[in-house]
């Protein structure tokens, strides 16, 4: 996640140049639009304040009944369970499909089958899902329950009493004690820490496990509920998902106090460190930030599936069509045979049965067609296949599990699993063109060490470092810090000769800027060790600030304790105590922090932090220039080596800048409405004519196997794009090092300040892209190897430029030049931005795209493409929770792309085509004997088979299949990662497959219904034993067909293929043994025949000979890279496999939208 170090996330700009950025990009490729931040990021007024009263939860809910603390998570209930259940599932037009063929089937006109055999492959399909739906659901229930009844200390009558999370109201005093779990959002009064600080462990809300601080006002921290009563009124905002933001006040004993996100414990965190905390509940339930943010991410469907859609259109029209023909032929045969219609076999109009001749049921020659029409639609309503949707969702559960299985995706450093957290998508794992990833923490570890710094215009890098972590004592208790630090040994000198020299006094001033200039909390761990040495731990949200704690402490600037109102840091042994008069956060805008400090010596001082954009705006440049200068020259040479930098200033405030800072800075934290702008107005006020420090650097190392996965992925064809808020400089030495960049490349560099700037930068740039590609050509024409014919260009852009260029006019250029480029860096983008970036692609290519981040800067960007994954790594969970698939590593990238994609790829475009193909056979057979039959409609194949050829006969192995398949075994895709071009090419799945796939079945249905029609010609059986015969031959068929198809054969493989041709004997055995049903007995009568199984054989060689024919001439003339792999694969031992070299097609991009 690049915007944890908060100075180096996003692009300097000004005010209004800020806005707009954020509204382009919102609107940016017309698909950008994320709602990200809630209320509390904007200014709130009067009407949509909340007033708690404390300690009178009648009087705070006697205007607005807010909300319980009572939780909900569950869907259903049992009164709506079947209505809202039945509700969602009929989402899905193939169910509606079917739900009007059932009714129709209950029409007497209209009755081709039993009613209740129509209806039951609906209505199991609809009930495997009601279980799933109602178990997930019960599940929900019970955690609601648990989480409702769990018990809290409540003032009541003047006594904390337990009660019941879910009977908590806004406006009651709550006592947490320590590792206890907050049950609603709660504003700290008390502690029991004197100056009134909490440490929370927020892992629960958003992932971050590092503790958290946060203060009790001093006016309420001496107050104890027990003893004397309080009284006050609170103000704040309205509910909102913002967790990172508050805004309230607090009237108390005529006081007017502000409170903001330090003041608040919101549900879900655990107290930590502390033995009590007393709070004020002001949102509950659903009402807080926790239930606000539970919903997950949103829902994407498979481009497969997508794709599947259109043919289950195109088999639609075919059904319309067999339907029509059946129609107009019976119109035909109607008006020719209208005379005969009364005693005509098949169709006989009078019945003769009782005395005088009547009619039957005869409505007339049109009604007649109509009901021709809709009794076909109802006879070939599988060529719809229904089971197709639940084999799919079965088959993505199977592949998640071998997914979440597969120790290749098991991070041992962080001991986390890979996590399914979509299953709707997970072929779409093999068709990926486009990778977008964050740096920070994906490509990089995101541990921060200290390397070096630039203090007053001297570099301290050059020399040699040492390690160290000393001990130091203080009251009376042996500290040493966690984590131990190289250290210069020239600055390590300076640092321990005071301030005698006015070098070594800017060097005290540095090293005390990295002290005091955070947030961090200094934690004594306890450890039952009898050692009196305690280790002292940096904890804070930044992984950036913890490094520079512990670079300080290591120079002997030693943080030790932090309030809310004073740090104490160890100087060289000598325990000093700061003041914290005020404290200016970080924010988007400045991209600074500041500190004020009132210092031991009386003095104000401002110590300031910010990213080189921001502070050298507001150092005066007028003061030490050629110190400026040295620094700016020494934050190149970081930015070069990969190191993240910061820049420092001083000032040292009189009184009455004090006093005007102060008064100002008052007024702005009480203010309830524009309390953002007042702050940040104060901020830029005291943050100016700044004296500069120096500037440090700080390295982040890359991720073990980082170098290797990018490469595997450029020689699969996927191009990789990187997106990061640090500075170019920094960006492209990771470049380099990742190998994402590479000394072929010809970089082309865009840093513009303006839209016409932007325009003739793209423009330069695309013609430098098309002369490097004839350049190619001509090359490659020439007979040049493929390696020198390539001319790689990388496109690295930064966010200046895309502020002008997102959103406009300007984007089908920048577009074009990059699908031209290898690889793109985009360098100090904002979150949103990246969102934009993603978009630029998504919605202009039929590439499948994918965002892989850490934090909760990368969220936009991986809700916005195809496919989001989150790493779980040290910036918490938000990313982990916005996305589709969740991992440890960058590296694992390529195991789940090159082997779990290709394979999940490859079994499913199989699945479905083979789905399309099972159904279609069956209905063309029942089509032919139709025909036959002189369009009456009449049916061979008993209902009941009917209804169990998807369900029973053939479902299973298709899913077996689905699950377990590999065409290629995981080594070989790993070796050749080209042969993830497949999915590019879409070789799985296509229309040319489906086209012949329609044909072929055709084939075999004509062999099928043609080869018993003329065995059994001259003889006397009837169309009930045909039938069964018709059943057996199909289930086979298909049966057959799949085996020649599958890679790799196990014991279950073999279990449900054979064993679904046994079942489906037995099925019909047991059919015809029952007496009610039509066709008693018939498969006693037939199978007793050799002819029978001679028709069963010559059926199966009649259809497949061709089929196998084919694809033999196809392999053997025309193979593909996977043919080519499965080979080599096969016929070649594994020590030959390794020295063997396969030559892949090249993969070629996409057409564009």
């Amino acid at each position: 996640m690049d915007s944890q170090n908060p100075f180096e996330g996003e692009i300097s700009l000004n005010r209004r140049k800020e806005e707009n950025s954020v509204r382009e990009v919102r609107h940016g490729s017309r698909g950008g639009d994320i709602e990200l931040l809630g209320l509390s990021h904007k200014e709130i007024g009067d009407d949509d304040a909340r007033l708690v009263y404390l300690n009178d939860p009648v009087k705070s809910n006697e205007r607005y009944e807010f909300a319980g603390n009572s939780i909900r998570t569950s869907k259903y209930s049992v009164f709506s369970f079947l209505p809202r259940n039945l509700f969602r599932q009929f989402h899905r037009v193939a169910y509606i499909y079917f739900l009007i063929i059932a009714v129709l089937n209950q029409l007497p006109q209209l009755a081709v089958f039993g009613r209740g055999a129509s209806i039951m492959p609906l209505a199991f399909v609809l009930s495997v899902t009601a279980v799933k739906d109602a178990y997930e659901d019960w599940r929900r229930h019970r955690s609601d329950r648990v989480e409702n009844n769990r018990l809290a200390w409540v003032l009541v009558d003047d006594e904390f009493q337990q009660k019941k999370w879910k009977d908590i109201q806004v406006g009651e005093i709550l006592k947490i004690q320590a590792n206890e779990t907050f049950p609603c959002d709660i504003v700290l009064l008390s502690t029991s820490e004197p100056t009134g600080v909490a440490f929370v462990q927020t892992v629960n809300l958003d992932g971050e496990s590092n503790l958290k601080t946060r203060y009790a006002k001093q006016e309420t921290i001496s107050k104890i509920p027990e003893e004397e009563m309080i009284n006050g009124l609170i103000k704040c905002e309205r509910p909102n998902r913002n967790i990172y933001g508050f805004q309230a006040n607090m009237e108390v004993e005529g006081k007017r106090l502000s409170l903001g996100p330090s003041n608040i414990l919101l549900r879900g965190c655990e107290l930590k460190n502390t033995a009590w905390a007393i709070g004020v509940a002001v949102y509950c339930g659903r009402e807080t930030k926790a239930m606000l943010n539970s919903s997950g991410a949103p829902s994407k469907r498979s481009h497969l599936e997508t794709r599947m859609n259109f043919e289950t259109i195109i088999l639609s029209l075919f059904l319309t069509l067999l339907c029509s023909i059946v129609s107009v032929c019976a119109a035909v045969w109607l008006r020719h045979r209208k005379d005969e219609l009364d005693i005509l076999p098949f169709y006989r109009r009078k019945d003769f049965a009782h005395g005088a001749p009547q009619n039957f049921n005869y409505y007339g020659w049109g009604l007649e067609i109509i009901f021709t029409f809709l009794m076909s639609v109802i006879v070939f309503q599988i060529m719809i296949p229904i089971s197709l949707y639940i084999s799919m969702e079965l088959v993505r559960v199977g592949q998640a599990y071998f997914m979440i299985r597969d120790m290749l995706l098991y991070d041992e450093e962080s001991n986390s699993r890979f996590q399914c957290r979509s299953l709707n998508i997970n072929e779409d794992l093999g068709q990926i063109k486009y990778v977008f990833s964050d740096k920070t923490g994906t490509l990089t570890e995101n541990k921060m060490e200290f390397q070096c710094a630039s203090i007053w215009g001297v570099d301290y890098s050059g020399g040699r470092t040492i390690s160290r972590n000393d001990p130091v004592k203080v009251d009376g208790k042996i500290l040493q810090p966690k984590m131990e630090v190289k250290v210069d040994p020239q600055l390590l000198e300076l640092s321990r000769s005071g301030k005698d020299t006015k070098g070594a006094k800017h060097v005290h001033d540095f090293l005390l800027a990295l002290a005091a200039c955070n947030t961090i909390v200094p934690l004594v761990v306890d450890d039952t060790s009898d050692s009196p040495v305690k280790l002292l731990d940096y904890q804070g949200e930044s992984p950036d600030e913890q490094a520079l704690a512990y670079a300080a402490a290591a120079y002997g600037f030693m943080l030790t304790e932090r309030t809310s109102g004073h740090i104490v840091i160890n100087i060289q042994g000598e325990r000093q105590r700061f003041n914290v008069l005020g404290l200016h956060e970080f924010d988007s805008d400045r991209k600074r922090m500041s500190v004020i400090l009132g210092c031991p010596d009386k003095t104000v001082k401002v110590f300031v932090k910010g990213a080189d954009t921001s502070m050298f705006s507001v150092i005066d440049r007028s003061l030490n220039t050629n110190i400026i200068h040295a620094t700016e020259a020494h934050l190149q040479t970081y930015s070069s080596m990969g190191l993240r930098t910061l820049v420092f200033g001083i000032r040292e405030l009189n009184n009455s800048e004090f006093e005007q800072w102060h008064l100002a800075f008052e007024a702005a934290s009480t203010a309830i409405i524009g309390r953002a702008a007042l702050l940040r107005k104060v901020a830029n006020n005291v943050e100016n004519s700044l004296t500069i420090l120096g500037a440090s650097a700080i390295e982040d190392k890359l991720q073990q196997g980082v170098p290797e996965a990018i490469e595997s992925l450029r020689t699969a064809g996927i191009k990789a794009w990187v997106l990061t808020g640090d500075k170019q400089e920094t960006a492209i030495s990771i470049g380099y090092s990742s190998k994402l960049l590479t000394s072929k490349m010809t970089s082309i560099i865009i840093n513009s300040n303006s839209k016409q700037s932007s325009r003739r930068s793209l423009e330069d740039a695309l013609v430098t892209s098309k002369k490097l590609t004839i350049t190619s050509g001509i090359t490659h024409n020439t007979g040049a190897s493929d390696a020198a014919a390539v001319n790689p260009v990388a496109l690295i852009i930064d966010g200046t430029s895309l502020v002008h260029i997102l959103d406009s006019e300007l984007e089908e250029l920048l577009f074009e030049l990059a699908t031209k480029c290898s690889v793109v860096l985009c360098c100090r983008v904002a979150p949103l931005q990246k969102a934009g970036i993603v978009a630029l692609v998504k919605n202009r290519t039929r590439d499948m795209t994918l965002a892989i981040g850490d934090g909760a800067n990368d969220v936009s960007m991986i809700q916005m493409a195809d496919v989001g994954v989150g790493i779980s790594g040290r910036e918490g969970q938000q990313a982990v929770m916005a996305s589709d698939f969740a991992m440890g590593q960058f590296r694992f990238l390529v195991p789940l792309l090159l082997v779990h994609g290709h394979w999940n790829y490859q079994r499913m475009g199989y699945m479905i085509l083979y789905n399309f193909y099972r159904n279609a056979v069956f209905v063309l057979v029942l089509f032919w004997y139709v025909i036959f039959t002189s369009f009456t409609l009449t049916t061979a194949i008993t209902e009941w088979s009917s209804m169990l050829y998807s369900i029973i006969y053939t479902a299973l192995p298709t899913i077996v299949v689905g699950i377990l398949d590999k065409d290629l075994s995981r080594r070989t895709l790993l070796k050749y990662p080209q042969l993830y071009g497949a999915g590019h090419r879409q070789e799985a799945y296509n229309s040319k497959l489906f086209w012949l796939t329609m044909i072929d079945t055709l084939w075999q249905s004509v062999a099928v219904f043609s080869i018993p029609l003329f065995a059994y010609w001259a003889s006397s059986i009837d169309g009930s034993s045909i039938g069964d015969l018709w059943t057996l031959a199909v289930v086979i068929l298909v049966n057959l067909h799949l085996a020649m198809d599958i890679s790799r054969w196990s014991w279950i493989t073999h279990a449900v293929i054979w064993g679904s041709i046994i079942a489906t004997f037995i099925c019909v055995t047991i059919i015809d043994a029952v007496p009610i049903f039509s066709g008693y007995w018939a498969i006693f009568h037939v199978a007793k025949t050799e002819l029978f199984w001679l028709c069963l054989l010559a059926i199966v060689l009649a259809a497949l000979i061709p089929r196998y024919v084919v694809k033999f001439l196809y392999q053997y003339y025309s193979p593909c890279d996977i043919q080519i792999a499965r080979e080599a694969e096969k016929f070649r031992s594994p020590r030959e496999l390794r020295n063997t070299k396969i030559e892949t097609n090249p993969i070629l991009g996409s057409p564009h939208r």
